[in-house]
């Protein structure tokens, strides 16, 4: 019997949730298994993996093959390059002290990058955050002034009252020299008769 270590798919429509299962591989995709390793969620950011190491490399150890998927979350977990490790401890290659801190050392910086993967993603969301509470208060800002603007004009036109009746001052001076010029004018007509 040849057995795969594949997915199996739970959860609702467009949120899918997968327990990593081995199976063989002529059965169904969500059906009859041998045993369950682990869950993987790639709902989440970063997708959240939760396996059983040491009975995922006995599986890997007794020929159980993992799909392109399920390969890669093994490769992530480090099943695969532990189980790359033990090759070189069975050829002499490496002693046992030495496949241990390889593994560790790995181990230690995998857990940085995640670490660091998620500090940068919640620092980015703060900032986003940061970001839409000032072009909230700016929208904020913006409607008070149209509000003001709004409620304004009636002062606008009161002002612009006095102005008109200014403007219109220095036309009737100008208008009654005019006159006055005609005036005489007219005077001067009936003595030359």
């Amino acid at each position: 019997m040849a057995t795969k270590i594949r997915l199996q798919r739970h959860g609702k429509k467009g949120k899918p949730f997968y327990y990593i299962v081995v199976a063989d591989s002529r059965a169904p995709r969500d059906g009859r298994f041998i045993e369950r390793l682990g869950s993987y969620n790639p709902n989440t950011n970063p997708a959240t993996i939760d396996i059983n190491f040491d009975k995922t490399l006995d599986w890997v150890n007794n020929g159980a093959q993992p799909t392109d998927t399920c390969r890669a979350i093994l490769s992530y977990k480090g099943v695969l390059y532990k189980k790359h490790l033990q090759g070189g401890l069975k050829k002499g290659a490496l002693t046992e002290e030495q496949v241990e801190a390889k593994f560790n050392a790995w181990l230690e910086q995998k857990d940085n990058k995640i670490t660091g993967k998620k500090d940068s993603l919640s620092s980015a969301k703060e900032e986003a955050k940061k970001a839409a509470l000032v072009a909230e208060a700016k929208k904020k800002e913006e409607r008070a002034a149209a509000i003001v603007a709004k409620n304004t004009p009636p002062a606008e036109e009161v002002e612009e009252a006095p102005v008109a009746e200014a403007e219109e001052a220095p036309a009737a001076e100008v208008e009654a020299p005019a006159a006055e010029e005609a005036a005489p004018a007219a005077d001067e007509a009936p003595a030359a008769e």
